[in-house]
């Protein structure tokens, strides 16, 4: 009898299962630093516990993607083991604010199954929430990923979930006891509130950072991410390893504080696609496209929900003629930040 786990194939899914994802994990200031070496993140409010203080927060909690890095790399070995791509997400939320010393674990429900028209893979999408210590949910998204299939046969009957292409501004979770009431804009790095931005107004974040193939599979493995096709350079046809998605996403965010540096926290996310691989050597940039601005229920705190773009090529551009990404696109994210009014 085998041991060893070989990874979930498309048959071994079904509408309704839940899985509860090995291994619990405490956080600690070293998965801080260790992503502020991989990214050039420099959010005040993820650095400094006075300024989360002058916040109204009890201390600097760890960035927003963090969490979802950790709670993620968890469900690869139940999800996303033997995918082909990881397609997109949907109705993703953060809930409360994860500190130094909280244990995450994390489940996933399966919600929708469908085979693709070739019979040698299908589509599976997953709720994953992600918990602390205490059982309370601290992030909850949706994803879907292509997966192998591990014999050709009957196709299961389809099941496609319906998904809100936004979360509304009234469902944004602030964080209890945040404000922005005596914010410090100098020490934040940039002057511009939630006013100084509008609607369509297009970002060039200006920096670029070229990807090395030590750091990607070290940020992998920091979020106990075991997808193959990060790792192994035999997987793949031309014996390259995959960029993980979730560090172009890292590396895109972080470069957009040139230009956002009071998007201070990540609060929803919309949709996301990663719309071309992205490999050593890339050199990653960014842009973002304004999309709405609104307030939240706390007041003077507001919402700018943004398209982040991380691409190859030139800002602004992210579609060919034919509506299909262009070839230097690499992420197209719609998110969900609190900011300062």
């Amino acid at each position: 009898m085998t041991k060893t786990n070989a990874g979930r194939f498309f048959e071994d899914y079904a509408v309704g299962d839940v899985i509860t994802h090995a291994v619990p994990r405490t956080m600690s200031g070293g998965e801080r630093a260790l992503y502020h070496a991989l990214y050039p993140a420099r959010g005040a409010l993820y650095s400094s516990d006075e300024f989360a203080r002058n916040c109204g927060l009890p201390a600097s909690p760890l960035d927003d993607l963090i969490t979802f890095h950790t709670v993620f790399g968890k469900t690869v070995p139940d999800v996303s083991l033997n995918a082909i791509a990881n397609l997109g997400y949907a109705e993703g939320r953060w809930l409360a604010p994860v500190y130094p010393g909280d244990t995450l674990t994390s489940v996933s429900e399966v919600i929708g199954i469908k085979q693709n028209s070739n019979g040698k893979s299908g589509v599976v999408w997953v709720r994953t929430t992600g918990r602390n210590q205490h059982g309370a949910d601290v992030l909850s998204y949706v994803r879907w990923v292509m997966v192998r299939k591990r014999s050709e046969g009957d196709a299961p009957a389809t099941v496609v979930p319906t998904l809100a292409p936004a979360i509304a501004p009234s469902d944004l979770q602030v964080p209890d006891g945040l404000h922005f009431n005596d914010y410090d804009a100098t020490l934040a790095g940039e002057p511009h509130r939630l006013r100084d931005y509008a609607v369509g107004e297009v970002i060039d974040h200006v920096d670029g950072v070229t990807v090395e193939e030590s750091e990607h599979m070290l940020a992998t493995r920091l979020w106990q991410n075991t997808s193959k096709v990060h790792f192994d350079a035999t997987n793949r046809a031309d014996g390259k390893r995959l960029i993980y998605g979730g560090h172009v996403i890292s590396l895109a965010r972080a470069l957009s504080f040139n230009g956002l540096a009071n998007a201070q926290m990540i609060v929803a996310l919309n949709a996301g696609a990663h719309a071309n691989p992205c490999f050593a050597g890339d050199t990653v940039r960014a842009w973002s496209e304004v999309l709405e601005l609104a307030e939240t229920a706390v007041a003077g705190v507001g919402a700018i929900r943004l398209r982040l773009v991380a691409t190859k090529g030139a800002a602004g551009v992210l579609r060919t003629d034919d509506g299909k990404y262009a070839p230097d696109v690499l992420l197209d994210l719609d998110y969900w930040a609190l900011m300062p009014l």
